[in-house]
């Protein structure tokens, strides 16, 4: 009887003995590592470029002369557009076609010496960023203003194209 009653206690023994701490376990907090704030610090403001009188100086010819080409584009695409106006309905090969033709083709070298000022100004852009390596706010404004231009010619001579018979 005695064995048959030791067995319960003593597995109840066994069982309250796997209860107990055995060493000294780490917490399961999160660690000072893992707490750490690992995002990059927000980038420096940049310095507002310091003015160049020499490059102002070169942007400002440039901006004359297209205000010289602009002029030269409208006045052509007047009168081109007035042989065009008179050229609309004629057969391709015709008298009137032809000067229209010729008056969009002086209007595409107009455009194409706008366009010119834009390599202009992007061969400075390219000279600033080698030796400077920042941009110039009054060299972005002034590319931005003839890119317009070319876009607003290009628009005006295909327009005028599209009034005449095709070749």
């Amino acid at each position: 009887m005695l064995l048959r009653a030791l067995p319960a206690p003593l597995a109840l023994l066994l069982i309250a003995a796997g209860c107990t701490a055995q060493g000294d376990y780490p917490s399961l907090l999160p660690r000072p590592a893992e707490t750490q704030n690992l995002d990059e610090p927000p980038p420096a403001a940049p310095e507002p470029p310091q003015t160049d009188p020499a490059l102002d100086a070169q942007i400002a010819t440039v901006m004359a002369t297209l205000t010289e080409r602009v002029s030269a584009f409208d006045a052509a695409a007047t009168r081109a557009a007035r042989l065009v106006s008179s050229a609309r309905g004629a057969a391709a090969g015709t008298d009137r076609w032809l000067d229209a033709q010729v008056a969009l083709a002086e209007l595409d070298s107009l455009r194409s010496s706008t366009g010119d000022l834009a390599i202009q100004l992007g061969d400075m852009a390219q000279e600033r960023a080698v030796t400077v390596g920042s941009e110039y706010p009054a060299l972005t404004a002034a590319s931005a203003q003839v890119r317009d231009a070319v876009t607003a010619q290009v628009a005006r001579i295909t327009a005028l194209q599209g009034q005449l018979a095709p070749a």
